[in-house]
């Protein structure tokens, strides 16, 4: 007995000391995997506080500007045009973001309902425009033909609806009791009610990780812009961004030499972290509903 005790606890001691070995590495790993993902991050911070001579003389990893300025700030806070995109881009955001919930929401819906008429073969069309597509030329020519060519518009209602997100509101829907809804009826609720006053609620999560996704896709289009939108002003802060980047290439090639005043390389960073920044500032809000709403679809399909 006192024999197989010891064998026991010897065990034990390997299996901890297994344990704390296999911790320690896997560690290791997240730790070296943390400072490669965060280092061009923080690059990119520590470079807009920075000086153009100091970003191009300065070799290897630079944690700290040696001369700390605002410089490259003031002069992207300062742009008409950044901050003319910058108002642009929020415009999308509250012009496009309920539209994209409320159609989300009534396709997921539907193609969550049972016995709906026609359901199987409205479904397949939705499925197939995951997969197919018109083309850019045909959807210039329809967005055209809508007459909302140089218009926010343009950037809002073709992309209304993104069947991935659709989909992971029909497998959240699905996991909601089928007796909520039965009930609702019963006491003469119509759909729309059961829509509005039982399954959003219960859908929190899921609408904040659809609200994320599409607030991010909003946020970080460009190229649909650059095809629809010929006035400068009417640009969102991504193609402001690009014409930044550009401008920045054409002073390094000394086209443009005094264009940024000394900061031709690192305003191309001030300029990424005020775009970026609106964003980061979401993250927080959204995070804990984030890891339960992403992971619905995974559960179901």
């Amino acid at each position: 007995m006192i024999l197989r005790l010891v064998m026991n606890m010897k065990k034990r001691k390997k299996i901890v000391l297994e344990d704390l070995v296999l911790d320690i590495f896997i560690y290791a790993i997240l730790l070296v995997l943390l400072v490669v993902f965060l280092y061009p991050v923080w690059y990119t911070i520590v470079a807009s506080f920075a000086t153009s001579d100091e970003v191009q003389l300065r070799q290897g990893m630079m944690l700290w500007p040696k001369n700390f300025t605002t410089g490259a700030y003031k002069l992207v806070l300062e742009n008409r045009a950044f901050m003319t995109g910058f108002r642009q881009s929020v415009l999308l955001l509250l012009g496009g973001l309920p539209i994209n919930i409320v159609m989300t929401l009534l396709c997921g819906y539907f193609m969550a309902k049972r016995n709906m008429f026609w359901k199987k073969p409205i479904i397949a069309m939705i499925m197939f425009t995951m997969f197919f597509s018109g083309g850019m030329i045909p959807n210039y020519l329809n967005v055209k033909s809508l007459g909302l060519l140089d218009s926010l518009w343009s950037l809002i209602l073709p992309g209304a609806i993104s069947v991935y997100n659709a989909i992971i509101c029909k497998t959240a829907i699905e996991a909601i009791p089928e007796s909520l809804s039965e009930s609702a009826h019963i006491d003469g609720a119509n759909s729309i009610q059961v829509l509005w006053k039982i399954i959003v609620p219960l859908l929190k999560p899921t609408l904040a990780v659809l609200l994320l996704y599409y607030g991010v896709a909003h946020w970080n289009a460009w190229f649909n812009a650059s095809l629809y939108i010929t006035t400068e002003a009417k640009l969102p802060i991504q193609n402001i961004l690009r014409n930044v980047l550009e401008a920045n290439k054409k002073a390094n090639e000394s086209v443009a030499v005094d264009v940024f005043d000394g900061y031709a390389d690192t305003i191309q960073y001030a300029a990424i972290v005020v775009s970026t920044f609106p964003i980061m500032c979401v993250y927080p809000f959204l995070q804990k509903y984030f890891a339960k709403g992403a992971m619905i679809g995974a559960v179901k399909g």
